[in-house]
């Protein structure tokens, strides 16, 4: 498979740019009712990806009603062991970090395959991981990452094919950025769309804890600013938050949206809105953050910085786990350090020096997290 993948490169990369999207993993009702909710408005540029999505929905309805006959009862009766969640904006380390901690066995995660086929992947990751495998990219578009089906991954892709209320359909629909935007924090939604969510995100956690028999270490952005939602839903739970400088926050998820976007959207984005797509989600997420962190109870919360994890990741872990009363297995820091070993030849994206109009926006409008975490707004 690896032979014939690096032969047809070119080729698989340009049907990759044309074809490939997350929302293959939609069920036919949903896709249905996510293109009324959006007027049926899919750029003709864009209907090629349409018409794949409705194809590959079709056939994930049948699959998925398959899998609730095969597994349903089962799942419905497994326990869902309190949940260890990864906390932090998009580009600061929150990837990172959860794969650290996947290498430590006790921990069990969802991956690439289960949070892009959430309906079906009980019954069909064993037999089509390896052919979704082809025709993913070798890297992430906007950091290089390895990516593989396998590989640690963001549920809240999942939480937007169960129940379409989700920011990153925003991503999908550009043009109605603002109506996904409320589902960010879920604190403005109606009661039937928190219902919705509630079921899909346990029913998700129950088959992965079905299909792993472990905890989980679950991750994205988005739950950090639903705290007091996931403690009502796991009063156990524990949680780890990352943090980075705010200025390097910035241009690495502006960059993000330039590279995620042409490969996700079924509409022309306007790009002059970029900026501000940055700027707003990130004071959302974090008044609730501010405002929600003191509801964790002692010993379940620890927070890190990016910087200080690059610098002694083993150490920032050890810290990690001694707050959050885990044990650290024996075998764990032999892993972690072939793993960081295997990191050594990666370079981080280089962006050039924002614009003094931009450097100010930033400074003002995310200056919360500037003193929260001591980040000096003078500095780049």
């Amino acid at each position: 498979m690896e032979s014939v993948r690096s032969v047809a490169a070119p080729t698989v990369q340009r049907l990759h740019e044309t074809f490939f999207t997350y929302m293959v993993g939609i069920d036919a009702r949903d896709w249905l009712d996510l293109l009324r909710e959006n007027r049926f408005a899919v750029d003709p540029a864009y209907w090629p990806r349409a018409a794949l999505v409705t194809g590959a929905s079709l056939r994930t309805s049948l699959a998925h009603a398959k899998e609730d006959r095969l597994y349903g009862p089962v799942v419905a009766k497994t326990e869902i062991r309190p949940p260890l969640f990864i906390l932090g904006h998009w580009r600061s380390g929150t990837t990172h970090l959860q794969r650290l901690l996947a290498l430590d066995d006790q921990f069990a995660h969802p991956n690439l395959y289960q949070t892009t086929r959430p309906h079906t992947f009980l019954s069909t990751e064993s037999s089509m991981a390896r052919w979704v495998a082809f025709w993913l990219p070798r890297t992430r578009p906007m950091d290089n990452m390895p990516v593989s089906v396998d590989a640690p991954a963001e549920d809240e892709f999942a939480l937007s094919l169960l129940t379409r209320c989700s920011p990153h359909l925003g991503w999908v629909f550009p043009r109605h950025w603002e109506h996904y935007l409320r589902y960010l924090t879920l604190r403005d939604v109606t009661p039937a769309e928190l219902a919705r969510w509630r079921a899909a995100f346990t029913w998700f956690l129950k088959k992965l804890s079905w299909r792993h028999g472990r905890p989980l270490v679950v991750k994205s952005p988005t739950h950090t600013c639903r705290i007091r939602l996931l403690l009502e839903m796991f009063p156990e739970a524990r949680f780890v938050h990352i943090h980075r400088n705010p200025y390097a926050v910035f241009q690495s998820t502006h960059y993000m949206w330039s590279k995620l976007s042409p490969v996700l959207r079924l509409q022309e984005q306007d790009e002059t809105l970029i900026d501000e797509r940055v700027l707003r989600p990130y004071t959302s997420m974090y008044d609730a953050f501010f405002e929600e962190q003191a509801l964790i109870p002692p010993g379940r919360f620890h927070e890190i910085g990016f910087e200080d994890l690059e610098q002694d990741p083993i150490g920032q872990l050890r810290a990690l786990y001694q707050t959050l009363s885990l044990a650290w297995p024996d075998d764990f820091e032999p892993r972690l350090r072939d793993y960081l070993d295997s990191l050594r030849g990666y370079r981080k994206n280089a962006f050039s020096e924002l614009a003094p109009s931009t450097r100010r926006q930033i400074a003002d409008r995310w200056q919360r997290g500037f003193e929260a975490w001591g980040y000096d707004r003078n500095e780049a």
